[in-house]
């Protein structure tokens, strides 16, 4: 495949782990030892774990899982995320036994993808721990903030925008990551099977040049790493929640006292006006 050609180039170039897209691989590695021995091959050509980007049923239990899967020099470590937020449409059809008909006048799934239950740091060796994130998840930053607390050093994105290849789309989603960086105070790493492929440092800089819709290349980049906390990672959005409740709660008020009727002024107090009657003058007699 294109993918193992491209990762053969890096053989003498000493990475710590060589990333591939989204849907890299279309079948469950269980299910094809031969494909899961060509990896490791790849892995011990390189000297560097594999992270490929399964999409296809699971062996072991029902469905189509989309999941980043690390393999190792000896075959698939056990290290596995499925994707936990689908895109709609794209990988599931939201109330399918009303929606189905999508399939039939576009590129909606026709079987459901269905949805992982937690987020996974994975140990790739020499003390790096990366968390991996697939696609669409780059526009969350809870889940970036989640695995910066749950130790990654690294975040990764692995991604494919062929549907919107020939759009503004590629350009805009290889730079949620650069927000994500920023974020997080950790390096990212967006790598796309089609798409903007590109590498962030810890806060938000882009490291290196893009690689465009029109690439199709291995490069290695030198990622500097980053340890510490940063406010978004230590309180996450409770700030700005309580910004927006303050802000909210002072329109109303403002607005409150805007429509509140206003009370006429009460006309002052004026003693009332003393008169004199006269009678008329009696003339003598």
């Amino acid at each position: 495949s294109r993918e193992e050609a491209l990762t053969r180039t890096l053989a003498g170039q000493d990475p710590d782990l060589v990333v591939w897209g989204e849907s890299s691989v279309g079948f469950d590695l269980a299910h094809r030892p031969d494909l899961a021995n060509r990896l490791a091959a790849l892995s011990r050509l390189t000297g560097a774990d594999l992270m490929v980007n399964v999409d296809a049923h699971r062996s072991d239990r029902p469905g189509i899982y989309k999941s980043s899967v690390l393999v190792g020099p000896q075959g698939p470590t056990g290290d596995r995320y499925d994707k936990m937020r689908l895109v709609p449409f794209g990988e599931y059809i939201p109330a399918r036994s009303l929606l189905g008909w999508a399939t039939s006048v576009g590129k909606a799934a026709g079987e459901d993808r269905r949805k992982g239950t937690e987020q996974v740091v994975m140990n790739v060796g020499h003390g790096l721990r990366v968390g991996p994130l697939i696609c669409f998840e780059t526009a969350f930053p809870d889940m970036s903030r989640h695995l910066a607390q749950d130790g990654a050093g690294v975040l990764l994105a692995q991604s494919s925008t062929s549907t919107f290849q020939h759009s503004w789309a590629p350009e805009q989603h290889a730079s949620l990551a650069a927000l994500r960086a920023a974020e997080t105070g950790r390096p990212m790493v967006h790598a796309t099977l089609t798409g903007v492929s590109a590498v962030y440092g810890p806060s938000g800089e882009r490291i290196g040049s893009w690689l465009g819709t029109d690439a199709s290349a291995a490069v290695v980049y030198d990622v500097p790493l980053a340890h510490g906390v940063t406010p978004y990672v230590r309180f996450g959005d409770w700030p700005v929640h309580a910004a927006l409740l303050i802000l909210a709660g002072l329109c109303a008020t403002e607005g409150f006292r805007a429509f509140r009727p206003r009370r006429t002024a009460p006309e002052p107090l004026v003693p009332p006006a003393r008169t004199v009657h006269e009678s008329p003058a009696r003339h003598g007699r």
